[in-house]
């Protein structure tokens, strides 16, 4: 297979880390009805800062998965991983995919094989699906040398609950193989959140699923805060009220929400957003009741 060896990786800076923001797919126009009912046309053409990049001019929005690599403290870590290739889903979106994602993780400099931690910010299928690969017909870890790590109380949370069938088999594909292969580490994060490497922090961030975590990335006084799912779109920023239809505790998902842009709002904290489309990440700015983002576009490598 000829792989392209000019891909063209978008990232930002924090102090000296680099984030880079590694593509695999735009999911389609019927995604954001879906998943953030209350994000209507009407609602979402109000803000008209979120046209044209985050929805478009008929009040559509626009959803990406992506996950975020970045190099701290001496280790390559990557934060979610996507929906994966040749998946068996029920969503037809993330149903058996064929991106080229691994190409575009290896041209940031990603390669599998030297990933050393992969963050999940929860055990969503698409922020697991390339924690595996398949090979001969088994699925297997897709980066073998690194520790995949996620909250003990998300891991807890779904190993006591009565899953459909697809999410059994999202478990099957994408998370027993990383724990058969004794990779997953389960880590009790405190309220205050905690410190898995210098630089490198998981903050409680719950509603979404009870473990969820974002990951706040700090280096020479700058600040990231990569979202996972607690901020699904920047539409949120506008209306925290409004929630996802799979948040597992609407009510604890918004409250986590407000608190979270509350504490961003203003502040020179760079926002990453794990589904939000180019530019992907920005400021917090408080704008009437509510906020905005304010973008910072990537550079590209």
């Amino acid at each position: 297979m000829h792989m392209t060896t000019d891909v063209l990786v978008p990232s930002w800076t924090v102090g000296d880390v680099t984030v880079h923001r590694i593509d695999e797919i735009p999911l389609p126009p019927a995604t954001g009805p879906w998943l953030l009912p209350a994000a209507t046309a009407g609602v979402v053409a109000e803000q008209e800062w979120l046209r044209p990049d985050f929805a478009d001019h008929e009040g559509v929005l626009r959803i990406d998965s992506h996950s975020f690599a970045l190099s701290v403290d001496g280790l390559r870590v990557l934060v979610d991983t996507g929906i994966g290739n040749g998946k068996t889903r029920a969503n037809p979106a993330w149903h058996d995919l064929r991106t080229e994602y691994l190409a575009r993780l290896t041209a940031a400099g990603f390669s599998p094989e030297l990933v050393d931690l992969v963050i999940l910010t929860h055990l969503h299928t698409d922020h697991v699906g390339w924690n595996t690969r398949e090979s001969h017909g088994e699925w297997v870890p897709t980066f073998p040398n690194a520790r995949y790590v996620t909250s003990r109380a998300e891991r807890e949370f779904w190993a006591g609950y009565d899953m459909d069938e697809p999410r059994r088999q999202m478990f099957r594909d994408s998370v027993h193989p990383i724990e058969d292969g004794g990779l997953l580490d389960l880590i009790d994060v405190p309220a205050e959140g905690i410190d898995i490497s210098p630089g490198l922090r998981l903050l409680p961030t719950p509603g979404h699923t009870p473990g969820h975590v974002a990951v706040q990335v700090s280096s020479h006084g700058e600040t990231a805060l990569i979202t996972g799912d607690c901020v699904h779109h920047p539409v949120q920023l506008a209306h925290p009220s409004i929630g996802s239809c799979v948040d597992i505790d609407p009510a604890q998902a918004e409250a986590t929400r407000r608190s979270l842009l509350d504490s961003l709002a203003d502040t020179d904290t760079l926002l990453l957003g794990t589904h939000f489309p180019p530019p992907t990440a920005g400021r917090v700015t408080t704008r009437g009741t509510g906020y905005r983002l304010t973008p910072v576009p990537p550079a590209h490598h």
